[in-house]
Order: C-alpha cells, then structure tokens, then sequence
C-alpha cells in the first residue's frame, strides 16, 4: 500500500468509527452487506453524520456558517478529489468512483439548510424535506449497490426512496419529544404538538406503512450482497415502529422510544438465518 492508499484507506475507516459511534443499527446493517459496500456506505453515513451534527448539536455555533464552509468545502473536495477533512475526503472518494450525481448532494445539503430556518411545513415543504434529508441518503446507498448499471439503478429508485420516506417519518414519531421541546420542531404538516392524538397519530402511522409496503418490493429485488444489510435495518425500522404504534400519543410526547440493542442483534441473527435459508 502505497502513502495515498494508506491517507485513503485511513479516511474510510474514520467514517466506520463514525458509524459504530453514532448508529448501533446501521452498524449492525452494514456488517451484513458484502464486504465490498463496507466502506462505501461507512462514507455516505459519515458524511450525513456530520452534515447533520452542525444543524442539530452546536448550538453555541454559527450553524449557518459551519453549514456553508462544509457546503463548499464538500463540492471542493469533490472537484478536486481530495481533501484534508477526512470525512469529506471519504466521502468525495466514493462520490467520484460511483459517479453519485451531485443533484442527490445539493439536495441532502439543502435540507440541512432547511433545518436552519425551521418553520411548520406545508405538504410541499415536508415532502422536499424528506427527500432532501432521507430519500437521497438511500438513493446514494443504491448507486453503490448497482455500480455502473444504471438501468437497475433506475428500477429500484422510487422503492429506495420510499425506504429513505419510512424511516425519517418513524424517526420524526421517535424523536417528537425532543425536536419539539430541543429544536422547537413538529415535521408532519398541520400537526400540533400540544394537540397530538390518536387520530392525528394514526394518520401518520398509515402513511408510514404504505411507504414500508411499498419499498420492500424494492428491498427483495436488490443485488444478494445488498439485500441482507438494507432488510436487517427495515426490520429494525418496521420493530420500532411496531412498538410506537403500540404506545399511546401521550408516551410518544413524553419521552424517547428506542429498541434494546439486544432486540437490534436477535434481528440481525434472525433476519441472517431466514434470508439464507429462504424464509425472510
């Protein structure tokens, strides 16, 4: 391994501790894929990470600012393939070796941008938020996934992103609590923290399952060495969001719903033995 392997290689593998720090679940999901989506995903989530972090944790920061040097100096380090923010340098890597389209990029960044300046959204705004913020995630995982055939890629588009559309809306449910009284945000339009209920609450649990239904065709047609991974964190996704539908609107108000890790691991060993064997 030459000295720009090494600089390479050693990028990628800080976007897996970024991962193994900051998502049990996607760590676990990942570990399932074939060895060669690894490091490429560890690089699409180490990026959304830290793109995330700047306009949900540092609040005593210009958000705005931090947002804009990391905007430019992403689509820097795209052109110029290379950059000295390790993150960033991982990430460009995969970019440019699995032509993700730049179009998914400025989407993703824009959404953080979105998040900036939160007011309620209207139909229009959530749905460009979770495109922006999730669906593109999936679709970036997905060019991986298909490499360099792009009519695959295309087929399986709309199912990726309604992959990416049912686990940002489960987590807006999980994190109701906390993006309201933290970050003074309520994403599902029309919805009033102060007067969620189970009517308001079942609305939003249909369109959630829709949105699972419809992306598990997509999940089944995957390559084989993708399809374990991204069906272990749907599973995880459709257990955690069983038990939210489970739990009354006051719980969800109150406080955060998570799923034990030990449930996440009996998951992943179930989901393993059943795709293996044919009955998942």
């Amino acid at each position: 391994m030459d000295a720009k392997e090494l600089f390479d290689q050693t990028t990628l593998e800080c976007s897996r501790l970024i991962t193994q720090r900051y998502s049990t679940s996607f760590t676990l999901g990942i570990k399932t894929l074939d060895k060669k989506f690894h490091l490429p995903i560890y690089a699409i989530y180490g990026f959304v990470r830290y793109a995330d972090e700047i306009v949900d944790t540092f609040h005593d920061q210009d958000k705005a600012s931090l947002l804009e040097r990391f905007k430019a100096d992403t689509y820097e380090a795209i052109d110029k393939k290379i950059s000295l923010n390790p993150v960033l340098h991982a990430f460009q890597l995969i970019v440019n070796q699995y032509k993700i389209d730049l179009d998914l990029i400025e989407a993703f960044l824009h959404s953080m941008e979105m998040d900036l300046d939160f007011k309620k959204y209207n139909d229009s705004k959530y749905k460009e938020y979770i495109y922006g913020s999730a669906e593109v995630v999936g679709l970036m995982c997905l060019k991986v996934f298909c490499g360099e055939d792009t009519a695959y890629y295309d087929r399986l588009k709309d199912p990726a992103c309604k992959l990416g559309a049912a686990f940002q809306k489960v987590n807006f449910l999980r994190d109701l609590k906390s993006d309201y009284e933290e970050r003074g945000r309520v994403y599902f339009p029309g919805v009033d923290f102060q007067l969620f209920d189970q009517l308001v609450k079942t609305e939003i649990e249909k369109d959630i399952q829709q949105d699972f239904d419809e992306a598990l065709v997509g999940i089944e047609a995957l390559p084989d060495g993708a399809k374990l991974g991204v069906k272990v964190a749907y599973l995880y996704y459709q257990k955690l969001f069983d038990k939210i539908k489970g739990l009354s609107p006051e719980v969800i108000t109150q406080r955060r719903i998570r799923i034990p890790n030990s449930q996440k691991l009996s998951l992943l060993v179930g989901t393993y033995f059943g795709t293996k064997l044919g009955i998942s």
